[in-house]
């Protein structure tokens, strides 16, 4: 992908059926995504082996990061490393910058699409 420069709020798409995960940039090594959520949605609770920097841009949910369970919000920055679990829940409409390294494969998102297709967050 090429350089990238420009505001989140003019990417944002929303989906109704599941969060919309809208790439803005990456090469081999770091994939930049814009995670859009309506209210509900979710990014289930998955171990891939990818690092993640997560920064909350609007709205607020819950996220599973590791051990922990934390309600987040605007400003909520968390780095977790791969191997971990992770999951993001949204309570209101969420717009999140996720900055995975490396980029994940399709073998990282089998348990996400599995887990998405049954409704299951946790």
């Amino acid at each position: 992908m090429a350089v990238f420069f420009g505001r989140y709020q003019d990417a944002m798409n929303f989906r109704p059926e599941r969060f919309n995960p809208i790439p803005l940039a990456g090469n081999s090594r770091v994939k930049v995504i814009l995670a859009c959520f309506e209210p509900g949605q979710f990014i289930p609770v998955h171990q891939p082996g990818v690092d993640l920097t997560l920064v909350i841009l609007q709205g607020e949910g819950m996220l599973i990061a590791g051990e922990r369970e934390e309600r987040i919000g605007v400003g909520a920055i968390a780095f977790i490393p791969a191997g971990e679990a992770r999951g993001l829940k949204a309570e209101s409409r969420i717009v999140a910058l996720h900055v995975v390294s490396p980029p994940p494969t399709d073998a990282d998102h089998v348990e996400v699409m599995s887990k998405l297709q049954q409704g299951i967050w946790k």
